[in-house]
């Protein structure tokens, strides 16, 4: 990475971190208590503990933030992962993989199914619960939930019992969607931008090639072995059309999906704007459908 790559991540960084805490008025994520650090093969991560009211009653919500896989974290989803926590009754715990362009796919990826991994691990130090998962992310964060549900094997697979995706990316723009052209500039999320995360996150590597299909859920043939979810598109999105059709090919795979559109609201109106009536709405949704979740039997 050129030192010009590094300045333009770096403020980018720092400018999403910022607009996020001026929208919510939040504090600093770590001085919060919930702190902790989930062990993996590959080194610890670092996550953010929610204790839900009604945890006993309820799945362990695993929270994978947006931002294009290069921007976002722990900081900048506080508020939101809180506001979840408050709506769902349900423990959130939020994992902070590691960013591209420093740590390019598949790193993400792994990182979320090692967090998972190691969360089902110690389920019980969470707090009492209902004995299932639920995967949830906004964007990339969304993108990281269905790959890591599609990879999951064995224990942690027959846990994750739904998926809370919140506008997510399933595909690469060189397959681009109308939206692509519709919402090609006007709001926070262009598609100049979404074009320079997936090169961030894929550097060099082929987006038709074998070794970067499991990074496009959408191509997946094992959708149909995927849990129940709920999933939003917004109307001013370049992603909007891709998600519609990522809740379609859930459909066709036999998957119970819950959908909702907000045609007046554009990419980053449910975790990086501040409160809003459509956020609101679509928090209360996510809340109550999260704590339907049924448990998992010992």
């Amino acid at each position: 990475m050129t030192m010009l790559q590094r300045l333009k991540v770096g403020l980018f960084r720092k400018y999403y971190r910022f607009s996020a805490r001026q929208a919510w008025h939040a504090p600093d994520v770590h001085s919060s208590p919930g702190f902790l650090e989930l062990p993996t093969s590959a080194g610890p991560l670092q996550g953010h503990l929610y204790r839900g009211e009604q945890s006993s009653e309820r799945p362990l919500v695993i929270y994978f933030h947006g931002g294009g896989w290069v921007i976002g974290d722990l900081q900048t989803h506080h508020a939101y992962c809180q506001a979840l926590c408050d709506a769902s009754g349900a423990t959130v715990i939020a994992v902070d993989y590691r960013l591209a362009p420093e740590h390019r796919f598949p790193t993400a990826q792994d990182d979320c199914l090692a967090a998972a991994e190691a969360i089902l691990d110690r389920l019980s130090d969470f707090g009492p619960g209902n004995g299932s998962i639920v995967l949830a992310g906004d964007s990339a964060g969304g993108q990281l939930s269905l790959c890591t549900a599609l990879a999951a094997q064995g224990a942690l697979k027959e846990t994750i019992a739904g998926l809370v995706l919140t506008y997510p990316v399933v595909n690469h723009y060189t397959r681009p969607s109308p939206s692509y052209v519709d919402c090609a500039k006007g709001q926070a999320l262009t598609s100049d931008i979404m074009r320079w995360f997936w090169d961030s996150y894929l550097g060099d590597q082929d987006p038709e090639g074998e070794a970067t299909q499991r990074a496009f859920p959408i191509r997946s043939k094992a959708l149909s072995t995927l849990p129940p979810a709920i999933l939003c598109t917004a109307g001013r999105d370049p992603l909007r059309d891709e998600g519609m059709a990522m809740a379609d090919a859930l459909r066709d795979a036999g998957v119970d999906v819950q959908q909702e559109h907000y045609p007046d609201s554009e990419h980053g109106f449910a975790c990086s704007m501040g409160p809003t009536t459509d956020y609101k709405a679509w928090l209360d949704r996510c809340g109550a459908w999260i704590a339907q979740r049924p448990g998992k039997t010992p």
